[in-house]
């Protein structure tokens, strides 16, 4: 879904801009400008906050670059710079909902089904279903499903455990087979 640099092209960009190479900062940055910005605003559901949180992203992500020590994850790097932005947001807007925290509530939750065993027509309407999903639920599933990071990865960019990431995918399908059943 999403055209992304080839993973090679993206370090060797991450190296040369911290070299201060302007054109290979200008290059990276309009690599993974429309992905992040199509994550904020899905998590957010306003343009212009949206647009202000990808400013300030795009920002932090010029001004600590060069502290970045490993090339080859910048892009989970400046999605986790994108979510904590986003969530510090949200907390301000007074949106972000309290999720289970409890550890071994989390650990019992039984793996996910592949991404394979869903309808192709429900994932294409995701990004309209998923506007009445909370805010931590909605961010597991976007990273997941839209951006087509594993879980692992999805954990990385949001910094929390698997666990975590399992229970929110599991109660974003739930609140999303509820609006596909009609059932609110």
């Amino acid at each position: 879904m999403t055209e992304r640099a080839k993973p090679d092209q993206e370090t060797w960009w991450v190296l040369r801009a911290q070299s201060g190479d302007r054109e290979a900062l200008n290059d990276l940055l309009k690599t993974i400008q429309q992905p992040l910005y199509r994550y904020i605003s899905t998590l957010i559901r306003e343009r212009t906050p949206a647009e202000d949180i990808l400013q300030e992203v795009l920002i932090r992500i010029y001004r600590k670059l060069g502290w970045l020590r490993e090339p080859q994850v910048f892009r989970t790097w400046a999605y986790q710079i994108a979510s904590r932005e986003t969530f510090r947001y949200l907390k301000r807007e007074r949106r972000w909902a309290d999720q289970v925290r409890d550890e071994t509530v989390l650990t019992t939750i039984p793996a996910l089904p592949s991404r394979a065993d869903f309808d192709n027509e429900l994932v294409d309407r995701l990004p309209q279903l998923i506007a009445n999903v909370s805010p931590a639920s909605r961010a597991v599933i976007v990273l997941y499903y839209l951006e087509e990071m594993s879980l692992d990865e999805t954990a990385a960019v949001l910094e929390i455990p698997i666990g975590t990431v399992k229970s929110r995918l599991a109660y974003g399908l739930e609140s999303l087979r509820r609006q596909v059943s009609g059932k609110r």
